[in-house]
């Protein structure tokens, strides 16, 4: 079964053709990050405005990549959960103008569910049951996925994503946006147990996150140390603060594996590149004796070949769109 899919729940505009939910024919993506640099983060208007003007050339090319015409696809698949709404209507919108137009089938997707299915075309031999962390700019969720479209939420954060705390740091240490790619690079040079900073833990939630207190730590010891005119060695704190981030995030992940009793982890997700959380990862789950399983790295960010891949497991739960199909800003991954 052959799936066009589209993504655009941010800002990337993305269209991929997927065969049977694990080979990717064709995966392109139309990045906005170089404009949305000069504002230090994503501004929802101009994002809209370049999907608009984008999603034609990049379904478009997704199709030539894939040496395909829309009479070969089997159905569509769209991200319509969650993103920046404007953002997401362009996407919605077109495929179902697509939809309507052909007569093939429209499959809704969820942000973060195709994040997880990212690790379906990177392993082929991946099933469900696993427990899974998502982290992302906007997310971070501990989830057990019980089947391909039945997942239950055990941890979340209560406040900041890891992915938002990355990059709030970063941008305070002056760094460029996307910041926390910048503050993973500067990491590598630096000395982890240079500055000590807040683990933070939810009383009561084991596998919950908070980041608010972290990040406010890291801003608080910047401001501080300007005041009293004293250097920061900014890749002695990018260490540190992303040890300590990392530490949060692999501890409650492995105490919900252990009480679970889960054997396979799985990661995904735009942090799940993070190079000191994969190694982490790599370490934890040799010593416990887990299977691993993360994203290749092209497939980590927001791309549209997840998309079709998660799609494809939709279509076969049976989650077909109708001509109502709305975009949601806000939607748990579990939603029935």
């Amino acid at each position: 079964m052959r799936i066009l899919s589209i993504e655009s729940s941010c800002d990337e505009t993305a269209a991929a053709v997927v065969e049977d939910g694990r080979r990717v024919l064709s995966s392109v993506v139309a990045s906005q990050v170089e404009e949305h640099r000069l504002y230090g983060g994503v501004v929802p208007e101009i994002a809209s405005r370049r999907h608009a003007e984008s999603i034609s050339s990049v379904v478009r090319e997704a199709l030539l990549q894939a040496d395909l015409t829309l009479a070969d696809i089997d159905a569509l698949s769209v991200t319509f959960a969650p993103g920046l709404i404007g953002a997401l209507l362009v996407g919605v919108n077109f495929a179902k103008g697509l939809s309507l137009a052909t007569g093939k089938p429209l499959i809704p997707v969820h942000h973060l569910r195709s994040h997880i299915a990212a690790n379906y075309i990177s392993h082929q031999e991946l099933k469900p049951p696993f427990l899974c962390l998502v982290v992302s700019g906007g997310h971070s969720h501990i989830v057990m996925v019980e089947d391909y479209t039945k997942m239950r939420v055990i941890g979340a954060t209560r406040d900041d994503a890891a992915g938002e705390a990355f990059d709030k740091a970063a941008r305070t240490m002056g760094m460029p946006y996307p910041g926390g790619i910048e503050l993973d690079k500067v990491a590598e040079l630096g000395d982890d147990k240079a500055y000590t900073l807040p683990h933070p833990t939810v009383a009561g939630s084991p596998y919950d996150f908070s980041f608010s207190g972290l990040k406010t730590a890291v801003i608080n010891l910047l401001h501080n140390a300007e005041q009293k005119g004293e250097e920061i060695c900014k890749e002695d704190l990018c260490a540190s603060f992303r040890r300590a981030v990392v530490d949060c995030l692999t501890t409650n992940l492995f105490k919900a594996a252990e009480d679970l009793g889960v054997k396979t982890i799985v990661a995904a997700g735009g942090v799940s590149a993070n190079r000191l959380l994969r190694r982490e990862l790599e370490r934890l789950c040799a010593e416990k004796g887990y299977e691993l399983y993360v994203p290749e790295l092209s497939l980590c960010g927001d791309n549209a070949a997840m998309v079709g891949s998660q799609g494809y497991y939709e279509f076969l739960s049976g989650n077909i769109a109708q001509t109502d199909l709305n975009a949601v800003a806000t939607l748990p991954i579990d939603y029935k």
